[in-house]
C-alpha cells in the first residue's frame, strides 16, 4: 500500500507537468487547429531561461520563473508571426511540416548554442522531505511546490478564459472565427495573445521538470511534449 502511494505521489508530480505543456497544445490548437510540435522546444527555451536566471543573474526560483515565461512567451508569438501567420490560410499538411521544421530548428540551434552536455539544474528551493506512514512514504517540497504552482496555473488560466474580455475573444475565434471577425475581435492578437499564453504555460513546464529531474539539455523537450501531445 504504502509503494502503491509514493509511486501515485510521483506520477501525480509529473503528471501536473505534462498537464501544464498539454494545456498548451490545447489551446492552440482549439484556436487555430494547429499542432504545435515546437512547443517540446518552448519548454526548453524556458528551462534554459529559468537556468540562466538562477546560476547568472542569481535570482531566486520565482522571479526566474517569471522570466522563463516572459522570454517564452515573447518567443511564441515570433513563432507564430513568422512560421505560421504566413501560412494560415494554406492546407493543414503545409502548417505541420512548417510546425517539424520549427521544432528542428529550435532543437538543433540549442545544441549549437547551448552544447550537448547535460546541465545540472540549480536547486533553487531547498528540497525537503516529510514522511509519513511510519516513514514508509515521503513526499518532498519539490513535489508539494510542483502541485501548487500547477494549481495556481490552472485557475489564473481559467480565469483568463472565462472572466476576461480576451478569454471571450480566445473561446469566440475557436467557436467560429468568421463570425469573431465580423463582430470586431481581432483574430490575429487573439492568436498571439493564445500563443503567449500557452508558451509560458510550457515555460513553467520546463522550470518544473528541471527541478524535479536536477538536470536539463536542449533535446529535454522531445519527450515531455510527446507524452503531453497524447495527453492532449
Amino acid at each position: 500500500m504504502e509503494t502503491f502511494i509514493a509511486q501515485l505521489l510521483n506520477g501525480l508530480s509529473l503528471g501536473s507537468i505534462y498537464a501544464l505543456i498539454a494545456l498548451g497544445y490545447t489551446m492552440v490548437y482549439g484556436i487555430i487547429q494547429l499542432i504545435n510540435f515546437a512547443h517540446g522546444e518552448v519548454l526548453m527555451i524556458g528551462a534554459f531561461a529559468g537556468f540562466f536566471a538562477i546560476t547568472i543573474l542569481k535570482l531566486n526560483f520565482f522571479v526566474a520563473l517569471l522570466i522563463a515565461m516572459l522570454i517564452s512567451s515573447l518567443l511564441g508569438i515570433l513563432i507564430e508571426r513568422v512560421a505560421y501567420k504566413p501560412l494560415r490560410n494554406s492546407t493543414r499538411l503545409a502548417a505541420l511540416i512548417t510546425a517539424i521544421g520549427v521544432s528542428l530548428l529550435l532543437q538543433n540551434g540549442g545544441l549549437a548554442v547551448l552544447g550537448t552536455d547535460y546541465r545540472s539544474f540549480p536547486q533553487a528551493i531547498p528540497k525537503v522531505s516529510y514522511k509519513f506512514l511510519h516513514g514508509n512514504v515521503i513526499v518532498t517540497s519539490h513535489q508539494i511546490l510542483i502541485f501548487i504552482i500547477t494549481i495556481i496555473m490552472m485557475l489564473v488560466l481559467q480565469f483568463i478564459v472565462q472572466k476576461t474580455k480576451i478569454g471571450k475573444a480566445m473561446r469566440a475565434v475557436s467557436f467560429d472565427k468568421d463570425a469573431a471577425l465580423l463582430m470586431g475581435v481581432n483574430a490575429d492578437f487573439v492568436i498571439s495573445v493564445t500563443f503567449a499564453i500557452g508558451s509560458s504555460l510550457a515555460a513553467v513546464a520546463g522550470v518544473l521538470l528541471g527541478l524535479y529531474y536536477q538536470t536539463i539539455h536542449p533535446l529535454m523537450g522531445g519527450m515531455p511534449g510527446l507524452k503531453a501531445f497524447v495527453a492532449a
